[in-house]
């Protein structure tokens, strides 16, 4: 087996259904020189037959790295998937995004020494989440701003994001007020710049843990490219049990030490004493 030019991590926890959707999306994918890493927060049996079946259907190498549940430790298990990935550049995901076929290949194609990547993703209703079948995916008509339309979606200016080309999308990723953040759902970077900085702080549950890692990549001198409007997932609605105010104040807190101190490494991440 050669070496993969990219690792894909996708985090997880019990939604089988959604999984599903999103590696059918990356059996689309045009770059084929990757591998995944399924991020598993301690989900049960039909995620984990999922995987094993899914091996067997799609033609890109997947590991799952699982850890048993313990309420939401998405940082811990981001960190064990890091250490798994065997390329030098890792792309980051999740479980609900699925990717359009030129997804790998933007982030291929931008990653640069020194930077991280920053995208966004297209959020869906859950009416238009539950109809979207294998071959809307596989065909990709799922992400063609007509047939979306077909299914109810309705008018935005976000609905850009599927359409823009050349000019236009280079011209919207430069204007985008948004912040060029490190984005769980949708971000690259250098393993060793991740390893460098010791991957994410895991003290932090819900809530901004990913923006954090990205605020300590800048401190250690990184900068962050803006594809925002190049490298286009489609976001499948769920609820979120999972979101608690306490977890977002911790977190804020540990964010603002980190920006305060100017800290470029967590004493509470990949490498603990």
């Amino acid at each position: 087996m050669h070496k993969p030019e990219i690792s894909i991590i996708i985090s997880t926890y019990n939604s089988e259904d959604w999984l599903a959707k999103v590696m059918w999306s990356y059996e689309a994918q045009t770059y084929k020189n990757f591998e995944m890493i399924i991020a598993d927060d301690g989900s049960k049996q039909p995620t984990i037959d999922l995987i094993e079946t899914m091996k067997k259907e799609v033609n890109y190498p997947i590991v799952h790295v699982w850890h048993k549940d313990n309420g939401f430790q998405k940082s811990q298990i981001l960190n064990k998937a890091i250490l798994a990935c065997s390329a030098d550049y890792v792309l980051m995901s999740d479980g609900d995004c699925m990717a359009r076929r030129d997804y790998v290949d933007v982030h291929i194609k931008e990653r640069e020494e020194g930077y991280f990547l920053s995208g966004g993703y297209f959020m869906l209703p859950m009416d238009i989440s539950k109809l979207i079948t294998k071959e809307d995916i596989l065909s990709q008509r799922c992400f063609n701003l007509k047939w979306l339309k077909s299914k109810g979606l309705k008018d935005s200016f976000k609905n850009n994001k599927l359409t823009a080309k050349g000019r236009k999308r280079q011209f919207l990723n430069t204007v985008t007020p948004t912040n060029a953040s490190w984005n769980g759902h949708n971000a690259s970077g250098w393993k060793k710049d991740i390893l460098a900085i010791n991957g994410f702080d895991e003290r932090m549950q819900y809530g901004g843990q990913d923006r954090e890692l990205g605020e300590r990549l800048f401190n250690y001198g990184l900068k962050s490219k803006q594809i925002r409007y190049s490298a286009v997932c489609l976001h499948l609605d769920h609820p979120r049990g999972y979101k608690t105010k306490a977890s977002i104040d911790k977190n804020l807190a540990i964010r603002a030490t980190t920006k305060k101190e100017n800290r470029k490494w967590t004493d509470f991440g990949i490498k603990q004493d």
